[in-house]
């Protein structure tokens, strides 16, 4: 009954499908409005995705991972609100723990660290107006990543309008979560300040999850030509960790944690703050410059069974970007550099010895300090060839040094050292041309990815010299497109990219892994995006919407050790991947909306012997938003989550090993059927802003 109900629903939306690279065509809500109001951030004809308002409100305002999972090419491996992993097309599917292997930046500000992590779960999605996704290494101004960017962007002002709003959600495990936010805008000065706190037991054991943040940006216009914009983000939580579990506790009871990180409970408590100022000047209708500095710091405390690891970084860098007309062209030209110091301490935990209370802290193992810099610089120009054919050549140059020292050892067991990578240049090419109701594009670019720390290291704690940056070429192809009088939306896309010198993380102990450059992959693949919307009757519309993913990515050349693994397919990554969904509104403030996640398999090993299930997940939402006389703005939702109570693997660990003769665990659970109600009270001034949406 489960499959005939899944597959009833998703025939139709194959046949009437969405782009998420065009934004959600959404003429009853005025968070539309507000979505066409952030610019593109990806420089000139380079391709990008993105998600604005109405994509991400489909979702329960927790849920952030099915939000960025309706963009093809990406996957969102969620084992916990605090434990995620970004892949775009297979690109850091092999990374243990966290996302690495992409640029992130947070309202042109890069917030990605010295050696590559991003940190996803650092922010508020409900302060987001748009989320853009660059795939692979073509934006040449944002990093030559081979995993490509992500580019987060808040709600921006909009001038004459002051509001106070408030949105209360709760739902299953004992979940709340609040944001407060104010907003003024006029000519010439705007205002955000927002304060979230979220709290949840969590669906599993040591689940536990308790976040308070604010986000403050302004804006000042000190003259026709410069604006000044401030902005600060701070996020303080604390999380329990049940880690990943084995094949048999993800079958009797995926509620369960691991079974070490239970007896120590392992959680992470971290303070995250980002400070940034950028001045935009225009010299004239021609030219253009934006110059940000910006300041981060991370102060990270984390207890494990096998030590407690307790950290803290300072982070610091600047980035200019100067946009300009020249001949019949546009040009682009900046520079971005970023430098941390990265302090880190292990003790060993005594968790055995503490009557059942958990962790707690013994002597000191280890004391170390990485001072870390890259810095890229870049340059693009983009001209016509013919009236509808525009061509963009690009390059990027990136500088990485490592510098570690250790504070612990002395003597002959000092182990500390320097690594300089040397300099690397990174060319892409664009086209594209422009039909009457659509483009047509195509790409070549060359990219890279850094080591991780733990990479870097030789198990005796020492900078491998050997160790090469990963690097690759990207050739892409495709098109979009509008039919039936625009109603249908159409994109589709063909890629590949090769890599080599790929960086392998090989666990030798439960909290010890070495990194290698091991030998090539290549990644082919298709994404096909598309939407559709028809009038029902004079007051409701619907708009179903697909995403497709299918991914062909295998290793060209591994060898490790005594095992040839050329030929498989790339642990980590799904073959094929739909999302899908159906929205349907009401001219009086109704909005229902239908979800659909399908993940194929994915091989757990680089021998392609384990596989975790595909699955099915299904969820649903109604939503319904009125004025309150001229001041006041009601809304409220309620929606279930995994409808038919599927037991998925929400995330995998590939490679896992046992250790002890006990079962590897691979397996981070996806909740089970659950649900979320919410309400939204808004206070705002009328003036002629208001009258745009009548």
């Amino acid at each position: 009954m489960k499959k005939i109900v899944f597959w009833i629903f998703l025939v139709p939306s194959l046949a009437i499908s969405q782009n998420q690279q065009i934004d959600s065509i959404n003429t009853l809500d005025e968070v539309t409005l507000i979505e066409e109001f952030i610019s593109k951030k990806a420089i000139g004809i380079t391709e990008s995705s993105s998600v604005g308002i109405t994509d991400l409100e489909q979702f329960s305002p927790i849920d952030f991972a099915n939000g960025l999972n309706q963009i093809s090419g990406l996957y969102v491996l969620s084992g916990a609100l605090n434990t995620n992993r970004i892949t775009i097309r297979g690109i850091g599917a092999r990374t243990p723990f966290g996302t690495d292997k992409l640029r992130m930046y947070f309202n042109g500000i890069p917030v990605t660290n010295g050696t590559g992590v991003s940190a996803i779960e650092a922010y508020d999605f409900e302060n987001m107006g748009r989320i853009e996704v660059v795939k692979g290494p073509k934006g040449t101004s944002l990093g030559a990543n081979l995993g490509g960017a992500i580019i987060l962007n808040t709600k921006p002002p909009e001038v004459g309008r002051t509001f106070l709003n408030n949105t209360f959600t709760f739902g299953s495990f004992n979940t709340t979560k609040n944001n407060l936010a104010f907003r003024h805008s006029e000519k010439g000065f705007n205002i955000n300040f927002s304060y979230n706190h979220l709290q949840t037991d969590g669906f599993r054991q040591n689940n536990s999850f308790e976040r308070d943040g604010f986000l403050l940006t302004s804006s000042v216009r000190l003259s026709k030509k410069g604006k000044l914009d401030f902005l600060i983000n701070h996020i303080d939580y604390n999380a329990g960790i049940p880690s990943t579990i084995n094949a048999t506790d993800f079958r009797e009871d995926p509620r369960r944690a691991a079974a070490n990180w239970l007896a120590a409970r392992g959680f992470e408590d971290n303070r995250y703050t980002l400070t940034g100022v950028s001045y935009s000047h225009q010299f004239n209708p021609k030219l253009r410059t934006t110059n940000s500095i910006f300041y981060t710091y991370l102060d990270h405390y984390e207890p494990r069974p096998f030590n407690i690891l307790d950290e803290f970084t300072h982070g610091f860098g600047f980035r200019s970007v100067t946009e300009g007309n020249i001949w019949e062209g546009t040009f682009t030209v900046g520079a971005e550099l970023y430098k941390d110091e990265y302090n880190w301490q292990t003790f060993f935990n005594q968790f055995r010895d503490n009557d059942g209370n958990g962790s707690l802290q013994g002597q000191q193992l280890s004391d170390n300090k990485e001072f870390r810099s890259q810095l890229n610089l870049f340059g693009g120009y983009t001209f016509p060839i013919a009236t509808k054919l525009e061509a963009q050549v690009g390059l990027n140059f990136n500088q990485t040094q490592f510098d570690f020292r250790d504070l612990f050892n002395t003597g002959e067991d000092n182990t500390s050292a320097q690594r300089d990578f040397d300099p690397i240049l990174l060319p892409s090419f664009g086209l594209q041309y422009q039909m009457n109701k659509g483009r047509l594009f195509a790409n070549a670019s060359r990219g890279f990815s850094n080591p991780g720390l733990e990479e870097t290291l030789t198990p005796e704690g020492v900078i491998n010299p050997d160790l090469n940056q990963e690097k690759g070429w990207s050739f892409e192809v495709g098109g979009i497109g509008s039919l039936a009088k625009r109603k249908l939306t159409l994109g589709l896309s063909i890629y590949q990219m090769d890599i080599t010198d790929l960086l392998v993380a090989e666990r030798i102990d439960e909290d010890l892994f070495i990194g290698r450059n091991a030998g090539e992959t290549r990644h082919r693949g298709l994404e096909l995006d598309a939407n559709y919307r028809f009038q029902i009757t004079r007051n409701w519309m619907a708009l179903p919407r697909i995403s497709y993913s299918y991914s062909n990515h295998t290793f060209v050349d591994f060898v490790d050790g005594d095992n040839d693994f050329s030929g498989n397919d790339l642990a980590g990554v799904p073959q094929h991947r739909i999302n899908s969904g159906l929205a349907i509104r009401n001219t009086k403030g109704f909005v229902f909306n239908l979800t659909h996640q399908f993940v194929d398999e994915i091989p757990l090993t680089d021998a392609n012997t384990l596989f975790s299930e595909s699955f099915h997940v299904l969820n649903a939402q109604a939503r319904y938003r009125t004025n309150i006389g001229d001041h006041f703005f009601l809304g409220l939702n309620v929606g279930i989550n995994n409808i038919f109570d599927n037991n998925f693997a929400q995330s995998v660990l590939v490679n896992a090993v046992g250790f002890g003769g006990a079962e590897p665990r691979f397996f981070y659970p996806g909740n089970g059927r659950n649900y979320f109600a919410g309400i939204q009270l808004q206070y705002r001034i009328r003036n002629s802003i208001d009258q745009a949406f009548k």
